[in-house]
């Protein structure tokens, strides 16, 4: 199993509309940059992700499933653009801040922090854990 972050202006879609899909999850559509592409087109069913609401409140907020592998995106007929769909699995008990993050010494090299802009990105293991630990999801 691999792990992953998924960015969304919660004005745009918000980790509420995520869940409100229930079981069926929703395409991660729209994206239009190669690596959070590519990063996609490795994405297995069952793998995990961090719901991260971008803008202003920039927290974790929720962790989703991979629910359906790399596929066309609806949004778009160019067919150099994939997506994956993603289901809601529960919310983060405590909603772990990029402050939070930047301030922990262990996740300083995540991709978040290095390349805050990308909205789909991976991370490891390790770092999974530990903000897993910081928001007291899976106690």
């Amino acid at each position: 199993m691999r792990y992953w972050l998924f960015k969304s202006e919660p004005s745009e879609w918000s980790w509420a509309d995520q869940v409100a899909k229930g079981e069926d999850g929703e395409e991660w559509d729209g994206v239009r940059n190669y690596q959070a592409r590519n990063f996609m087109r490795e994405m297995k069913l069952g793998d995990l992700g961090f719901f991260y609401h971008s803008q202003k409140d920039k927290e974790i907020v929720g962790v989703v499933r991979i629910c359906a592998e790399a596929h066309p995106d609806s949004t778009t007929d160019d067919e150099r653009w994939d997506c994956v769909d993603i289901e809601a699995v529960a919310p983060m008990p405590k909603s772990v801040t990029l402050a939070d993050i930047k301030a922990h010494e262990g996740l300083q090299d995540m991709p978040l922090v290095k390349s805050p802009r990308l909205s789909v990105q991976p991370v490891t293991k390790e770092q999974w854990d530990t903000i897993c630990e910081m928001g007291r999801y899976g106690k």
